[in-house]
């Protein structure tokens, strides 16, 4: 478990690093499915001062702290939730980014205008409804996790490892909590591109659907040939 939380150190030091985190906004976490066990970053502890031995454990099946005195990231239901659904993921990024936020706030999705987009997401990044009141008021983090398992109906999370949820923000995820990270760069780096198409020309097409086949193909599934082997 020490490597575990090594791991998930690293993956929040990296969304530091990498200025998508302001003071606490932020969180990754990453799950053993052997052992059913996630960790993720404690509630409100600041980056420059979080420690490995900080990150807190928790069970899968019942949410319960394992070995921690530390509150877990208030949004760890949502990632609980996702976790229970998406069998194929194994790290969880949330952050509170400025150019993903906006388009949450916008209740727009990321369409895909170019291939920076098709090569890391398959289709449009969608966007979640409001969690509703009585949502809120009964399981807020947790109803969270409701509304992104809706916006996903029919889609493949691992062709499209983000989400945007209306009103409030991203989240991404991965095979890990590193690839988490990576994939929160990325979005960050594609809304700010969508924003400043958008400004440039609002009557901007999608990329036609083969150059976005294309694009995927190349780097993920059976036939990818991008990169080294």
């Amino acid at each position: 478990m020490r490597e575990l939380k090594e791991r998930v150190y690293e993956a929040n030091m990296e969304l530091y690093r990498r200025n998508l985190v302001v003071y606490t906004w932020g969180n990754v976490s990453e799950i053993d499915r052997e052992r059913g066990i996630v960790a993720i970053k404690p509630s409100g502890v600041p980056y420059e001062t979080l420690r490995p031995e900080d990150i807190v454990l928790l069970s899968l099946e019942t949410g319960e702290r394992i070995d921690s005195k530390l509150n877990p990231s208030s949004d760890a239901p949502t990632h609980l939730g996702l976790y229970r659904a998406f069998e194929g993921i194994g790290g969880i990024t949330h952050t509170h980014s400025t150019h993903a936020v906006a388009w949450a706030q916008a209740g727009m999705p990321l369409r895909c205008f170019g291939t920076t987009h098709a090569d890391y997401f398959h289709g449009e990044v969608p966007i979640t409804r409001y969690v509703s009141a009585e949502e809120a008021a009964r399981a807020y983090e947790a109803e969270t996790a409701t509304v992104i398992l809706e916006a996903f109906k029919g889609r493949d999370p691992m062709h499209t490892p983000a989400v945007l949820v209306r009103g409030h923000g991203p989240f991404t995820w991965g095979e890990n909590g590193q690839k988490s990270v990576f994939n929160a760069v990325v979005l960050e780096e594609v809304a700010r591109m969508n924003a400043l198409t958008i400004a440039i020309n609002p009557n901007a097409k999608d990329l036609p659907e083969a150059l976005e086949n294309k694009h995927f193909e190349r780097k993920h599934g059976p036939n990818a040939y991008y990169g080294q082997r």
